[in-house]
């Protein structure tokens, strides 16, 4: 339960402000939002669930070097910090595939959230989670996480349009990562 419970809020927090769900708008202005929604879901697990094996592997593999393997995850949270400050944005191409793309909007929106999410700090900060925490927790809160983090930015961006607070959801992020990378830090020194 503790692994669904931090997974869920770390990508959660990932989420806000990620590319991802800046595609989740563009989806919904073109497709039911319920069609966005489960297309969403499907890619997120699959990739989410890759994330988690991969992270796994990597935890089991060196169980004896767990104080090293939080230094290391503390550090990753700190730089996905920074990468939240940098910011994410969806380019005019990348609104342009979105607008272009035709057949089933499920299908359609599953493969582009697939490859918009390969290598993204979400599934980057899954592989993390999942070096400490079990993989069943990790695979299904981070998928929960980003799902919801999606599904309120469609909400959102339906009621409010494009009047976010950007620079408070930005800081915001990444300081809990701050916070979260600096604990993962202390807890392997020592």
């Amino acid at each position: 339960m503790y692994a669904f419970l931090l997974s869920t809020a770390v990508i959660f927090v990932a989420e806000l402000g990620d590319k991802s769900q800046l595609m989740a708008m563009t989806f919904a202005t073109r497709y039911r939002a319920r069609d966005v929604l489960i297309g969403l879901t499907a890619a997120t697990a699959v990739v989410h669930l890759v994330s988690v094996g991969i992270g796994y592997l990597i935890g089991d593999a060196f169980a004896d070097y767990q104080g090293a393997i939080e230094i290391g995850a503390g550090l990753a949270f700190l730089v996905f910090a920074l990468w939240t400050l940098r910011g994410d944005e969806l380019t005019d191409e990348d609104t342009a595939k979105a607008n272009a793309a035709t057949g089933r909007a499920v299908l359609v929106v599953a493969v582009f959230f697939f490859l918009a999410e390969l290598g993204d700090k979400t599934m980057l900060a899954t592989i993390t989670l999942a070096t400490q925490e079990g993989w069943f927790g990790t695979w299904l809160g981070s998928t929960v996480g980003m799902v919801a983090a999606d599904a309120l930015a469609i909400g959102l961006g339906a009621v409010l349009g494009r009047q976010l607070p950007e620079k408070v959801i930005k800081y915001g992020a990444a300081a809990l990562f701050a916070i979260f990378g600096i604990a993962l830090v202390i807890s392997g020194a020592r």
